[in-house]
């Protein structure tokens, strides 16, 4: 009976203790590692983000670079961090796009979600001269003039290339009807748009506005479940043409696969926190970022949808290597 009790007490001890190492989380330096370069938006996001974290759990947080392979050594960088709460990551959209492209074994699966803490959507753009007035008319001009129009904003196989295709296929229209230029980015494909080298620019708003708001551009829709506030009088696809389709960039804050459930949970908390605070939302605002959260189960599940979707659009446009 004495060992028994003995036994007892030494795991009362240990749960207490366990207990107490969790609420001290946590009790040395954190560390954000960013997939892409110092100075870009998702380096500035997570920046403002460390800062409110540092702040709030009381521990000094630092942001580091690690960058190459088109997003796959940050991704990786993060995956394969030590499972202890200390480092996190800010991961962006391309995790969902990398593996099918034959960059990378790494996917989403590879991380324990925080929460997702901004997404642009993408918007389709077309010259201010353009016949287009409606989402509805461009779609059918594309089905009925195979190979007529160029679509441009970013790289082949980037996110807004795959937007757009996305939706072609949605609406079963080959991803050859609407052949795609190559651009630098977005600033470059929109100039190519007013200058009449190319049709249609499916890229985020605020990338868009400045030459909107000159008259040079005009917005026929968003892909996204709802307006954005920003601009109320552009129309969700869903509302353009009855086709529920979304698709943009996305940064999610997450953690290596394993870490303890007390310290994720206490984690997404304060990720949920920053989201809330006004200085991160003042600063989402004047960099031109969409905001949009989600908690960590919901962000896991929007994780392995649009991985299968990416899947699926990938394969269409011939870039899929599995």
């Amino acid at each position: 009976m004495g060992i028994v009790k003995l036994l007892s007490a030494a795991a009362i001890a240990a749960a207490t203790m366990t207990g107490t190492a969790f609420a001290e989380y946590p009790e040395q330096t954190i560390t954000i590692i960013v997939p892409w370069s110092a100075g870009g938006g998702t380096d500035a996001a997570a920046r403002t983000i460390g800062t409110i974290l540092e702040r709030d759990l009381g521990q000094k947080v630092s942001v580091i670079n690690r960058t190459g392979g088109s997003g796959v050594v940050g991704h990786s960088a993060i995956a394969a961090a030590k499972p202890d709460g200390y480092t996190l990551g800010l991961i962006t959209s391309e995790i969902n796009m990398m593996h099918w492209m034959g960059l990378t074994e790494l996917t989403h699966e590879a991380y324990a979600p925080l929460a997702m803490m901004n997404e642009d959507p993408a918007g389709v753009h077309v010259a201010a001269t353009s016949p287009w007035n409606d989402l509805g008319a461009m779609v059918e001009d594309i089905r009925a003039n195979p190979g007529k129009f160029k679509g441009t904003g970013t790289g082949i196989g980037g996110s807004w290339h795959l937007a757009l295709a996305g939706l072609l296929n949605e609406l079963d229209i080959s991803a050859d009807a609407l052949p795609w230029i190559p651009s630098k980015g977005a600033a470059t494909g929109l100039l190519d748009i007013v200058a009449g080298g190319a049709h249609v620019a499916p890229v985020s708003l605020p990338e868009a506005a400045a030459l909107a708001e000159a008259g040079k551009l005009k917005t026929l829709a968003i892909m996204s479940n709802q307006r954005a506030e920003n601009f109320p009088d552009v129309p969700t696809v869903e509302q353009a043409i009855g086709v529920p389709w979304s698709q943009g960039v996305w940064r999610g804050m997450v953690v290596p696969k394993g870490v303890d459930e007390a310290i994720v949970e206490k984690l997404s908390a304060a990720m949920e926190k920053i989201y809330k605070d006004p200085e991160y939302a003042d600063f989402m605002q004047k960099r031109g970022f969409g905001l949009r959260y989600m908690g960590s189960a919901e962000f896991g599940e929007f994780l392995g949808e649009e991985d299968a979707s990416m899947g699926v659009v990938l394969k269409a446009i011939g870039l899929a290597k599995q």
